[in-house]
């Protein structure tokens, strides 16, 4: 049986020394691109893995790293998921997946290590929160959010600018002529969470169009899925008049409102437009395909866990960090445009 290579053996191949080899594995910034190209030429042609067992175990680490989402029927968090679980592997991680259902107890059992001995951090997607319970976290236990930015400055966070989307998705619309532009999903109060934020990005861009507000084209749910947003498009449809357009606050929301619409006997972009967020994979293959905002949910993924990983290599060595990823309109034919 052939002798597995070790790093010495790869030193050896590669002309230099152990601990630079060493270097080169965990990706340290001092060392010269062509030293580090030798050494991973060295490690390709020798076929050496990391032990990584040996590695965690040494350092007092399990090698795997927590995803807490509120819910994992809703695509959006499952494409992350799928996303966060590539990143991670890349490095060498396994990620333990935890479906919150958006309670705060669970949340906070998250937030306070619940599976601390199995974990080395942990990525949240937070709903319930407060600012005041990420105050009083165990902040050894490293800790990136996702979503919204519940307490600034406090902890590392990454997320999209959810004001900029959706005026960007409202002045889209204007464009094309709406101005009875109702929001499914919407919030004026409460809590300071993405459906408020989604909404203060919509009043912004009628402010710089010139088009009232209509406090009754506000239209809250009581959840993000299908059925709440049949449910809300059908009430809308049945004023007089009705809006001529649905901003919806994520795609779920949209997709039951473009049942909605079939089920009235309309159609979209004909009779209104149609616009939801987070760029679901159903997006791309209803009838008609959806207008969506579009997170870089691949970016948003490999940042949290380059973050985290980040914290539990290098505990208390910077200052907590907010981190803003793309996002982009993907226009398609809800409002006029192609598949």
């Amino acid at each position: 049986m052939a002798t597995r290579p070790r790093i010495k053996d790869v030193a050896e191949y590669a002309g230099v020394s152990p601990k630079t080899v060493s270097n080169v594995i965990n990706n340290f910034e001092h060392v010269s691109e062509h030293t580090r190209a030798a050494v991973r030429e060295a490690i390709e042609a020798l076929g050496y893995r990391v032990n990584l067992a040996g590695r965690q175990l040494r350092q007092g680490r399990t090698g795997m790293i927590t995803l807490a989402v509120p819910e994992l029927d809703v695509a959006y968090f499952s494409e992350l998921a799928k996303h966060v679980m590539a990143a991670a592997d890349r490095r060498g991680r396994t990620v333990l997946l935890h479906q919150t259902g958006a309670v705060r107890e669970r949340e906070l059992s998250a937030l306070h290590g619940f599976d601390a001995q199995f974990t080395d951090g942990i990525i949240l997607s937070p709903l319930s929160l407060t600012p005041r319970d990420l105050a009083t976290r165990d902040a050894r236990l490293p800790l990136v959010l996702l979503g919204e930015r519940q307490a600034p400055g406090a902890v590392d966070h990454v997320g999209i600018d959810n004001v900029a989307a959706a005026r960007e998705a409202t002045e889209h619309l204007l464009a094309r002529g709406r101005r009875t532009i109702a929001v499914i999903g919407g919030a004026l109060r409460g809590r300071q969470g993405t459906d408020r934020l989604r909404t203060r990005g919509y009043q912004s861009a009628l402010r710089a169009a010139h088009v009232p507000f209509r406090q009754d084209l506000i239209v809250p749910v009581e959840h993000y899925h299908w059925q709440d947003g049949a449910r809300a498009a059908a009430a809308l449809l049945a004023r007089q008049p009705r809006p001529d357009a649905l901003l919806c606050l994520n795609d779920h929301l949209a997709l039951g409102a473009l049942r909605a619409l079939h089920e009235a006997g309309l159609s979209a972009p004909d009779d209104l437009d149609v616009v939801g967020f987070d760029d679901i994979e159903a997006a791309r293959f209803s009838v008609p395909s959806l207008t969506t905002i579009a997170p870089d949910k691949e970016a948003i993924a490999d940042v949290a866990v380059s973050l985290l990983l980040d914290r539990i290599d290098n505990p208390g060595t910077k200052e907590p960090s907010d981190h803003i990823v793309d996002h982009r309109l993907a226009v398609r034919e809800s409002t006029g445009g192609g598949v």
